[in-house]
């Protein structure tokens, strides 16, 4: 089936990964390596990062909750010192390609994101150099987990972004940072794109779609 529609993350896809940040904060603090990834993976159905995407709890109880968790895994860390670490860097290329394919495709947003300043592309910086102004409107449609009230990888919330721009999951490109994520995109048929770099995505972003996408942006 012919591609219809390109679906991105945002954080990790068009930010530096989180992911990033959480290893120097580990190193920081003389944390293991990926603790913070291991808390959000214990329950990650029902923990409080999960409750914190779907909006179903406050930052300050999301505070106490991960404190809670990440004790019980032998190494105490406030929520709240987690949450600033979610603001990445955005990458221009990315963003490039996203116009490119909206010249061509159907473009959505299927974000799991948390009702904070911290979220990603939310810090000051950012807010003030209008990167979140200048990115989501390219979108047809976005999707917010703490919006929603659901969250990925639940692949409802993949059904829903297909309604919302009238195409079938076979007609669709899917990228996101995390596999676990992917994995529903590409159960329902999407072509799915797991991004560990910017040159690897748009590599097989091109492959996908036929499209060229420059090796820098445009000015």
């Amino acid at each position: 089936m012919a591609i219809e529609a390109v679906i991105w993350d945002f954080g990790g896809v068009f930010t530096s990964s989180p992911f990033e940040a959480f290893n120097r904060f580990e190193a920081e603090r003389g944390l293991p390596k990926d603790i913070i990834r291991r808390v959000n993976a214990t329950n990650h159905h029902d923990n409080a990062w999960a409750l914190f995407e779907r909006n179903e709890i406050d930052a300050a109880r999301f505070d106490e909750l991960f404190l809670e968790e990440s004790t019980a895994l032998g190494h105490p860390v406030r929520g709240a010192d987690v949450l600033p670490l979610l603001s990445g860097q955005v990458r221009p290329r990315m963003v490039e390609a996203l116009k490119i394919c909206k010249q061509h495709f159907k473009v959505g947003c299927i974000t799991n994101n948390v009702v904070s300043m911290h979220s990603p592309g939310q810090d000051e910086i950012q807010r003030a150099a209008g990167a979140m102004g200048l990115i989501m409107p390219l979108f047809d449609a976005i999707i917010e987990s703490s919006k929603a009230g659901v969250r990925k990888p639940d692949p409802k919330i993949y059904v829903m972004m297909c309604e919302l721009l009238a195409v079938k999951p076979q007609a669709c490109v899917y990228l996101d940072d995390l596999g676990i994520n992917c994995k529903p995109a590409a159960q329902l048929g999407m072509t799915a794109i797991k991004v560990s770099g910017v040159d690897q995505a748009l590599a097989e972003l091109s492959q996908a779609t036929g499209l060229t996408f420059p090796e820098e942006a445009a000015a």
